[in-house]
């Protein structure tokens, strides 16, 4: 543990011992399964997802025991912080797809169930998007799909050695969801649409370059760090914000460091990888000028692409082509519409997709092919290529209005961009914001001081505004504002 993050009450560490050993389980009948744990402790709340040989995939038993609990504790004036994990090596790996295939199999009764079901996720990830009180995710393992909606909406995502972030939607046949819609377009550059479409693995400290997670620690002090979060006491006046401040600096006491060897320059969400993410992907790109791009840098045609973006187009096109056509189509269209949406309208717009596609045969196929069937099959999509989805089959994805019905109807359930963002690394737009303003003889330098200073010395903030300062600004050369001089510094278009 951190010499900084001691832990204050003398007789704590007996009392952790004994509230992680024998979790509070509130009282249930004897035949509901034990799939989620619920534990308190002084001021903490937690939720353990407990079904690790399914790598506690999300399940309707588990969302509808989950909603009430976070209801109760949002009333609680003795609840302070909640924290969610997973029991054994994932966090939660997804949605239980396999058990809705079968479901869909049966027909229109069973694609309702399946329906019902992704209703109720929606309105579970919905509320701890608007959650009232400090909500705190300890995504130590593999974390995809419902896990995902599970943990990345709230104010601290915390990333260990362990994590693996993905959204493997297209892979089975379906679309990027729990919320995906608002978080993927809000992520730097085009990150988040070339993980849509591909469902790439980010793991470990990538997983905090990429802004998914708002810490990165190692697992060894996740354990400590939850027996601090219980004895945090907070004032009845202290606002939301000056709780989430004080949750913060406590995390970050147990920060101890970053891999010498993974600097954000190196993975997936940096260096020429990333240039190329965001060349190829760009906004106004359809899905065959991507192609086209991909096809570019595959064949180096500018003769300027370094042998990692050929490799890494190539690649990158071959995985497109693999995926759901229908998928990939609907996708691409949900993520550039969910630049617009509120968080409200994105789990109600994204329940209007998800009902399409449990009434659509690339679902049962894709899930079937990849996760039933023994041994494992290649899916046959339909249609089988992206040139068949017509721009009519796609529009239907999206119609008619939503009608879902969410827990929290507040104001503050409709915002357009995450309260809490000023908690993570900062975001590429803020950055290229802060540069286009300053004075024409602020060098690099001085811009991550800026960052450092504001952010309070915040573990990796020197790291990733070097790295996005690195690619996105040029010295001496005309910048957007007008000319530039030599040794001046300017934000790229």
């Amino acid at each position: 543990m951190p010499l900084r993050a001691k832990i204050t009450n003398p007789a704590f560490a007996v009392q952790r011992t004994m509230a992680s050993s024998s979790p509070r389980i509130d009282s249930l009948p004897t035949d509901e399964p034990r799939d989620v744990l619920f534990n308190s402790h002084l001021g903490l709340r937690t939720i353990t997802l407990n079904r690790p040989k399914k790598l506690n995939s999300l399940n309707g038993s588990m969302a509808r025991k989950i909603v009430p609990r976070l209801q109760e504790w949002q009333k609680s004036q003795l609840a302070n912080v909640v924290v969610i994990k997973g029991e054994g090596r994932a966090f939660c790996a997804g949605g239980d797809v396999a058990a809705l295939a079968l479901q869909n199999k049966k027909g229109k009764e069973g694609q309702q169930e399946s329906k019902d079901y992704f209703a109720l996720e929606y309105k579970l990830d919905h509320l701890i998007a608007t959650y009232p009180k400090p909500y705190v995710a300890f995504i130590d393992g593999i974390t995809m799909g419902g896990g995902v909606g599970l943990s990345l909406h709230a104010p601290f995502r915390i990333a260990t050695e362990n994590t693996v972030f993905a959204m493997p939607e297209t892979t089975i046949g379906f679309f990027p969801d729990v919320g995906a819609s608002f978080f993927l377009p809000r992520m730097d550059g085009e990150v988040g649409m070339f993980c849509a479409l591909t469902s790439e693995q980010l793991k470990g400290v990538d997983v905090f370059w990429a802004g998914i997670a708002t810490h990165y620690l190692h697992s060894s002090s996740l354990p400590d760090l939850e027996a601090r979060l219980a004895e945090l006491q907070f004032k009845d006046y202290d606002s939301l914000q000056h709780r989430l401040q004080i949750i913060d600096s406590t995390i970050e006491e147990f920060c101890t460091g970053l891999p010498h060897d993974k600097p954000p320059g190196s993975s997936v969400v940096g260096g020429n990888t990333r240039a190329a993410i965001d060349y190829v992907f760009q906004p106004v790109n359809t899905i065959s000028e991507v192609l086209d791009a991909l096809t570019g840098l595959e064949e180096n045609a500018s003769g300027t692409a370094p042998q990692e973006v050929q490799d890494w187009a190539k690649r990158t096109k071959a995985t497109i082509l693999s995926r759901s056509p229908t998928s990939v189509r609907v996708t691409m269209r949900q993520l550039r519409k969910g630049r617009g949406w509120n968080i409200a309208e994105t789990f109600a717009r994204e329940g209007i997709i998800a009902d399409r596609f449990m009434e659509h045969p690339d679902f049962v196929e894709g899930v079937s092919a990849l996760l039933i069937n023994k041994p494992k099959t290649k899916p046959n999509w339909s249609p089988a290529t992206l040139d068949q989805v017509s721009d009519k089959a796609v529009a239907e994805f999206f119609d008619p209005e939503p009608r879902l019905e969410l827990l929290n109807t507040s104001e503050s359930s409709r915002y357009t961009d995450y309260p809490h963002a000023f908690i993570g690394l900062p975001r590429e737009g803020e950055v290229g914001e802060f540069v286009r303003s300053a004075k024409a003889e602020t060098t690099r330098e001085e811009v991550v001081e800026a960052f450092v200073k504001a952010r309070g010395g915040k573990q990796g903030v020197r790291e990733k505004v070097g790295e996005i300062l690195e690619r996105k600004t040029e010295m001496g050369r005309e910048g957007e504002g007008g000319e530039g001089g030599e040794g001046v510094m300017s934000w790229k278009r």
